[in-house]
């Protein structure tokens, strides 16, 4: 399962050392819902390899940060810092693509 992000455990989650992806959603988004199935099975084939969150945007700010203007916005972060990005809903594939190239890194 995903993890749930918040203002309190989102640095730290983003400079644990390994890779991060994290879903920037809020309730009302339909493209968000669109994903979020896909986000939890990349949550559970990742796993251990990779940390996958999700913050909701109407109840933290921390997205505001890394300029977050549309949802849903997937960032990807190595030692903390964003090296990836893909705004809107995606494809299974698209994601894993570049979990992959995450892992890689």
């Amino acid at each position: 399962m995903a993890l749930e992000l918040t203002d309190a455990n989102f640095q730290e989650t983003i400079n644990s050392g390994k890779p991060v992806m994290v879903d920037f959603w809020a309730q009302w988004c339909g493209p968000c819902l669109m994903i979020a199935p896909t986000v939890e099975e990349l949550a559970k084939e990742y796993d251990g390899k990779v940390i996958i969150g999700k913050l909701d945007v109407d109840n933290h700010m921390s997205g505001s940060n890394f300029g977050v203007r549309n949802i849903p916005t997937i960032l990807f972060f190595k030692d903390g810092k964003v090296v990836d990005k893909q705004v809107g809903a995606v494809p299974k594939a698209i994601l894993k693509q570049k979990l992959d190239k995450l892992v890689e890194a």
